[in-house]
């Protein structure tokens, strides 16, 4: 409306500027005199300007008509084309304007204008391949998803455009959430156009996202023979999805098949933490105990990790806590300052019951960085030692408040993932998740815990034990959480205790609160 009504006043405005133009030119004296052959006109200067508008039209159709005059004696002398390529000539100058408007109004956001222009040059033209595509991506931008799809299956009719069909058809079946249809044309498309970058990303996206482990490596494969994956991240994520159908054939109870894809996964990239623990473990169903634990100590050489020491406990299960301290020197001696080592160490023994080696083991792990981990070990520590509840309690209270230390959590959106997966749940980005602490957010919490030090009595400073209650137990230490747990073991020796890590709770249980 608003639009209609500027157009109007827009033209009585010309008329009127014409109006009193003319009005001018009439008025003013003089004018033009043209003197020819004895012929002699005079004109005034409104008819000259007329005049000259008369000209320039006359030129401009003459030329026209010598154009087609041109392309008539072409045509008689046998030229049959002739005649059809002049007035192709002004369709096409016609179409291909209306094409360029369509393409500047699908760029500037104007997606019905844009569809109207791209059915003037479709009318114009005899370019579907260009015509209907600007129909559909105005369309799709417009959220008319019926007309889209329907503009992308003229595309597939023709061989130049097929590929573009198909990928228009896979976006709007994405859009849909539609993923089992879009893998399909997904792998349609990859197969008109496997260089395809964009194609190859989406299609691996869809794939691990519906656990299609093995196509999933198929595709990598691609990436890397077209070029567009490094090959040592290349050999990383097929490691991955390696381990992942390892994880799959063991659920169905594939042992054989499942023991070579994990290790085959470990060797393909040994920092690889699940990898190296389900190989180990493959190992170890196999008897052969030297090779799990040389996959566990060149992966605790990469990075020490609980799951590690878990698998790590896994190859002698049956040993004295004593001796499992000592037997465990050959994974901690690796890396011996590492904060995994300590914590490690400390339940060791706390497991054996060598409270001052697990003191010192620990260190100032509880003033340097204090987790909720190293505070409950820590407490148990205390209790093991005889000191009073009020102490206990004051650790495990701010164990309660404490950072939990390194998590999986996605390198992409920060989730924070109870255990390793190969596909972020949140943001489901694909081997995004590394071994990190999470940042910290400052401030009180809604729960007020941490006024409860004060509630519950504050903890003892934690000091090193006298010389004379040293122990023969070692200087550095971690085991993972599973493995903790049997360092609190007996903390008491009038109340023995299950194996497995010291928790708060179980402490709480035990009449620490």
């Amino acid at each position: 409306m608003l639009w209609s009504l500027a157009k109007a006043l827009l033209f009585f405005a010309l008329v009127a500027a014409l109006t009193w133009g003319a009005s001018i030119l009439s008025e003013t004296g003089g004018g033009i005199r043209i003197s020819m052959l004895g012929w002699e006109v005079t004109l005034g200067p409104l008819q000259a300007a007329i005049a000259a508008l008369l000209l320039v039209a006359g030129i401009w159709l003459l030329m026209r008509i010598a154009g087609l005059a041109i392309a008539v004696l072409r045509f008689l002398t046998g030229d049959e084309t002739a005649l059809s390529r002049y007035f192709d000539r002004n369709r096409e100058r016609r179409g291909y304007a209306a094409l360029s408007e369509a393409m500047m109004a699908l760029a500037a956001g104007e997606n019905r204008v844009a569809a109207a222009r791209a059915a003037k040059a479709e009318k114009l033209l005899d370019r579907p391949d260009l015509t209907t595509l600007i129909t559909a991506e105005a369309a799709q931008a417009a959220g008319e998803r019926t007309r889209a799809e329907a503009a992308y299956r003229k595309l597939l009719a023709d061989e130049r455009s097929r590929f573009v069909g198909v990928r228009g058809l896979m976006k709007l079946k994405l859009e849909e959430g539609d993923t089992e249809t879009a893998m399909k044309l997904a792998e349609k498309a990859l197969a008109l156009k496997p260089k395809h970058t964009e194609t190859q990303d989406i299609l691996l996206q869809l794939q691990t996202g519906g656990k299609n482990w093995q196509g999933a490596r198929q595709t990598l494969g691609a990436k890397l023979k077209t070029g567009a994956l490094p090959k040592d991240v290349w050999r990383r994520r097929d490691a991955v999805l390696a381990l992942q159908e390892a994880r799959v054939l063991l659920d169905d109870a594939s042992t054989i098949e499942a023991r070579e894809a994990a290790i085959a996964a470990n060797k393909a990239s040994p920092d690889l933490i699940p990898a190296a623990a389900m190989a180990a473990r493959s190992y170890i169903e196999q008897g052969n105990a030297k090779a799990a634990a040389r996959v566990l100590r060149k992966a605790w050489e990469a990075q020490p990790h609980p799951d590690l020491a878990a698998a790590f406990a896994e190859v002698v299960p049956d040993e004295s806590p004593a001796a499992r301290v000592r037997r465990f020197h050959a994974l901690t001696d690796i890396k011996p300052d590492h904060e995994e080592t300590r914590l490690l160490m400390a339940e060791l023994n706390i497991a054996a019951e060598d409270f001052p080696a697990a003191r010192r083991a620990l260190g100032s792990l509880v003033t340097d960085h204090p987790t909720a981990r190293a505070l409950t070990i820590m407490a148990a520590i205390e209790r093991g030692s005889g000191a009073d509840d009020a102490v206990v309690r004051g650790w495990l209270a701010r164990a309660l408040t404490a950072p939990r230390g390194p998590q999986w959590v996605c390198e992409k959106c920060h989730a924070v993932h109870a255990a390793w997966d190969p596909v972020c749940d949140n943001c489901g980005g694909f081997d995004t998740l590394a071994w990190t602490e999470p940042p910290e957010t400052s401030g009180p919490s809604p729960t007020q815990t941490e006024m409860l030090p004060l509630i519950v009595g504050r903890p003892a400073a934690a000091e090193p034990a006298p010389e004379h209650l040293a122990g023969t137990g070692p200087k550095d230490a971690p085991v993972e959480d599973a493995e903790a747990a049997e360092g609190a073991r007996d903390i008491t020796p009038a109340e023995p205790e299950p194996k497995g890590p010291v928790t708060p709770e179980e402490l709480a249980r035990k009449g620490a609160f």
